[in-house]
């Protein structure tokens, strides 16, 4: 990891002279509900390399939590089918997992990607209606146990850095970045459009015949959400949520905000 991080240019400490004065700042400002990171000092390259790996197994994590909750009510669908892995190369998308990403990434702001679904056969479920919406909600669930995860991670990171393992530098900035990302992914499936676990969890709550009527909004929820991102309302949507758990986590395991 010391190669890595000599290799992407965060081998000095000149580069972040906050973080020498201040160690516990890798999460820095949280001003006007608009989140100032520390990342802002990285270059494009940078950015990209510290946040693979967050994204990675955010994405992948998260997808296993489906069909691992799956499993656990009768289906073994997933499990079956060699889904129930975290080699993110069982679980990637190219357009979800790569391509759009690395997009959002190099334009800045809400991040967000998906995997291939984890298949879940709804007749194998013990009580359909309420597993599936189980189903759902454990993707989410996964995230913010990512993020804690995550923030254990960048704070003893922050602490080697203190004693002197500079390197660590990289370590504490991907761990910044598996907190917002895994956030960020929580707080979006978390949206009630159909295909969106949200969607899921509300559908199980719902009489059959209001639920069949909402879940017909399926093959229109990718328009709608590439709608919300263009307006910004997305965002509008997502940060405060995302914010709210990061002072959270934050306040928990002293970072600093």
């Amino acid at each position: 990891m010391g190669k890595f991080a000599k290799v992407f240019g965060f081998g000095s400490v000149k580069s972040v002279p906050k973080l020498r004065a201040s160690p516990n700042r890798g999460i820095v400002h949280l001003l006007n509900n608009h989140y100032h990171s520390s990342m802002n000092n990285l270059s494009t390259l940078q950015t990209i390399a510290v946040m693979i790996l967050p994204l990675l197994f955010g994405i992948t994590v998260h997808e296993v939590a489906h069909g691992w909750m799956a499993s656990k009510l009768g289906d073994k669908t997933a499990l079956l089918m060699g889904r129930l892995t975290l080699n993110p190369i069982k679980h990637i998308d190219p357009v979800g997992t790569i391509i759009v990403p690395g997009v959002l990434v190099l334009l800045g702001g809400v991040i967000f990607g998906w995997a291939k679904p984890v298949p879940v056969t709804y007749a194998n479920l013990k009580k359909p209606k309420r597993d599936m919406a189980l189903v759902a909600a454990a993707g989410p669930l996964s995230n913010l146990l990512m993020a804690f995860i995550w923030a254990f991670i960048m704070k003893l990171s922050v602490v080697l850095f203190q004693h002197g393992l500079h390197w660590m530098l990289a370590i504490v900035y991907m761990g910044e970045a598996g907190i917002l990302i895994n956030l960020m992914l929580m707080t979006l499936n978390l949206i009630p459009i159909p295909p969106l676990d949200g969607s899921r969890i509300v559908s199980g709550f719902l009489p059959a015949r209001a639920a069949y009527k909402y879940n017909k909004l399926e093959p229109y929820g990718f328009f709608i959400l590439l709608l919300l991102l263009a307006t910004r309302v997305l965002t509008m949507i997502i940060m405060p949520v995302t914010i709210l758990f990061l002072k959270l986590i934050s306040a928990i395991f002293a970072l600093g905000v």
